[in-house]
Formats: C-alpha cells, sequence, structure tokens
C-alpha cells in the first residue's frame, strides 16, 4: 500500500548559489555523508546538491506536511548503496515520524542535468 508520492524539481543555479555562499546552508540542508560526497566531485557538484534537495523536498511532499512537524532537512539523508542506487536515510524525528506512521520501503529516483534537478519519492506503508 502507498503511503505517499512526491515529486520536486529545482533550478541547479539556485542551489549552487547557497552551496557557494553560505557554508552554514550545506549543514542546516545536507547530512555530512551527502555534502561528503557531492564535494568529491570537482565539476558540477551543483548537481548532486540540487538533485539530494530536490528529494528531500519530494519526501515532505509524500508525507503530507510539507516542511513543517519539527523535522528538518538533515535528517533525511540520500546515500548511495554499493550499486550507486539513491537510498534514503533517516535520523532524528524523521525516523521517528516513519516508525509511528508504520513507512515500509522509501523508493527514490533523482535526475540532474547542467541547470535542471528532479527527484520523487514514494513510501509504502
Amino acid at each position: 500500500m502507498i503511503y505517499g508520492i512526491g515529486i520536486d524539481v529545482i533550478e541547479v543555479n539556485r542551489i549552487a548559489k547557497q552551496v557557494d555562499s553560505d557554508t552554514r546552508f550545506k549543514e542546516k540542508i545536507f547530512s555530512a555523508r551527502e555534502i561528503d560526497y557531492c564535494e568529491s566531485f570537482k565539476v558540477n557538484k551543483a548537481q548532486h546538491y540540487a538533485a539530494r534537495y530536490a528529494a528531500k523536498e519530494a519526501f515532505f511532499k509524500a508525507i503530507g506536511t510539507g516542511y513543517r512537524g519539527g523535522l528538518a532537512f538533515h535528517e533525511i539523508s540520500i546515500e548511495n548503496d554499493e550499486q550507486g542506487k539513491p537510498e534514503i536515510v533517516l535520523t532524528g524525528n524523521a525516523r521517528d515520524f516513519a516508525t509511528q506512521h508504520a513507512f515500509g520501503k522509501i523508493h527514490v529516483s533523482m535526475s540532474h542535468l547542467k541547470t535542471m534537478a528532479n527527484a520523487i519519492i514514494i513510501i509504502e506503508k
């Protein structure tokens, strides 16, 4: 049974400006593992940040609350498995929310181009 579906699209330049100008933005929005991953790209790292940002926004849409209710962006981490497939790792209040609402599998798909990034989240119950 599907609990929720969310989708988001964002301009890469919007995230690039934030990442380049405000280091607090990174720590507020992204987990340490996400920052390490995105910073490992010498070229076009903003595309990777933007795709992860879109996935976090899509997650908030999928749970039906938007960005409110005590959940923080950095508690939703998009990490890659051994084959490179993106997965969501929840911590803190986000993990508690998922447990309280009996989330099953959370599916994530992301894509990015030079100027745009998008993501879709499907949460099973």
